[in-house]
């Protein structure tokens, strides 16, 4: 096993008990040209947005297919990271502390991303273009941990600076917004 794997991506680390194990992997957005989808697997992705607990039978039903193509077409979307169904939270809502920093960089982002992309307190980590190198969303058991996440941050080899938002009250968190799939793309 890899340091990597070992310290991996857990971004439910802080909801998880001891109990349950975790078996880390670090997921990583496309690196190459997204592939594209049919209206079928459009079809799937927007049914299971509505509804995550959907089963495949009567997501097969309403677009007229087999529950099995369904199904295959379900793991392939989850296969290559384009669907992934879980249940959506708001971390301020069950107590914990939720900040977005942004990060300013000396050199190439990649490293400083990764690293921080395998802290379990990371829920989210993007290279972007812009004022800041990263945006790192962080949830943390309170204050306390989330000004250690931040001094970690700032501790890290070529971490210029960064700016914290403190996230007061979760106004709209929504994951509903379908493919974005036109007629005239496909």
């Amino acid at each position: 096993m890899t340091d990597r794997e070992e310290h991996g991506t857990n971004r439910l680390a802080l909801r998880r008990s001891e109990a349950q194990p975790f078996r880390a992997v670090l997921r990583r957005g496309p690196v190459q040209r997204p592939r594209r989808i049919d209206a079928l697997d459009q079809g799937i992705i927007e049914a299971l947005q509505a509804n995550g607990r959907e089963s495949f039978r009567r997501i097969a039903g309403r677009l007229g297919v087999s529950e099995a193509t369904v199904r295959a077409r379900y793991t392939r979307l989850a296969a290559d990271d384009i669907l992934q169904v879980v249940a959506v939270t708001n971390p301020l809502g069950l107590g914990f502390e939720q900040a977005l920093v942004g990060v300013k960089t000396t050199g190439a982002p990649q490293p400083i991303a990764d690293e921080i992309a395998s802290w379990e307190e990371a829920d989210y980590v993007v290279v972007t273009a812009g004022q800041y190198d990263l945006l790192v969303e962080c949830v943390a058991a309170d204050r306390a941990d989330l000004l250690d996440v931040t001094n970690r941050m700032r501790a890290l080899d070529g971490v210029a600076s960064t700016e914290t938002f403190l996230y007061m009250q979760m106004v709209k968190q929504l994951y509903d917004w379908g493919t974005r799939v036109h007629e005239e793309d496909e």
